[in-house]
């Protein structure tokens, strides 16, 4: 029988897990699977349910884990079951409690919001940061500017964006992306400061100068 852990549940199961496990202990450091329709934790040996606490006995662990499919593919409700899909946010926050464990599943996560709501800016600036951390600047570009033609006063989007155009290793685009950023969070530090980077590499040092002076005093004013 195919059976399913449910969006709601997901969330609530990593939440608990997050209190659950000792602060030096981070998500990514425990293997966590759906095993019939509950979320269950593998740590050294033990198996417990997060959302209960319980410990329970690995009965052929490494079985029932090969069986496991990804929470991408198995959260939400069977065909038929209640008639309710999980929507864009459901998705979007199971993808954002996962993506410090399974950075791909994460992916997959905002994959699927997006598809429900294909102008769901805050879904393709976090799947354009995650493809980005992962390398593939081409595709974190796109998303970064998917979420600007939804909201172009952005700033996050348009940041993100300037940083993949140096990775990219075009400047001029970046710049504009970081003074766009700019007019729409005249308080944006890091902005300021990568201008201030860029104009140096640029040998234009007035222009840093001014970039650097504005960054330095959000800064102190923190």
């Amino acid at each position: 029988m195919d059976e399913h852990v449910r969006p709601r549940q997901v969330r609530s199961a990593l939440r608990k897990l997050k209190e659950q496990l000792p602060r030096e202990r981070s998500l990514s450091a425990v293997r966590i699977s759906a095993d019939g329709k509950h979320v269950v934790v593998r740590d050294e040996g033990t198996v417990w349910n997060p959302e209960s606490g319980q410990v329970q006995l690995d009965f052929a662990a490494e079985d029932a884990t090969a069986e496991v499919a990804p929470f991408s593919k198995r959260v939400g409700p069977k065909p038929g079951e209640d008639g309710v899909e999980p929507d864009a946010e459901e998705w979007f926050a199971i993808a954002f409690d996962l993506e410090g464990i399974s950075p791909h599943e994460a992916q997959q996560g905002y994959l699927k919001a997006i598809g429900l709501r294909p102008d769901y800016a805050d879904a393709h600036v976090n799947l354009g940061r995650l493809l980005h951390s992962g390398g593939d600047h081409t595709g974190a570009e796109s998303h970064y500017r998917k979420a600007l033609e939804t909201q172009p006063d952005n700033a996050t989007a348009a940041f993100n964006l300037g940083v993949v155009l140096e990775d990219l290793n075009r400047p001029d685009e970046a710049l504009a992306a970081y003074e766009a950023a700019l007019g729409s969070d005249p308080s944006y530090a890091d902005a300021h400061y990568n201008l201030a980077a860029l104009y140096e590499k640029k040998g234009e040092r007035v222009s840093a100068l001014r970039y650097l002076a504005m960054y330095r005093r959000l800064v102190d004013k923190q």
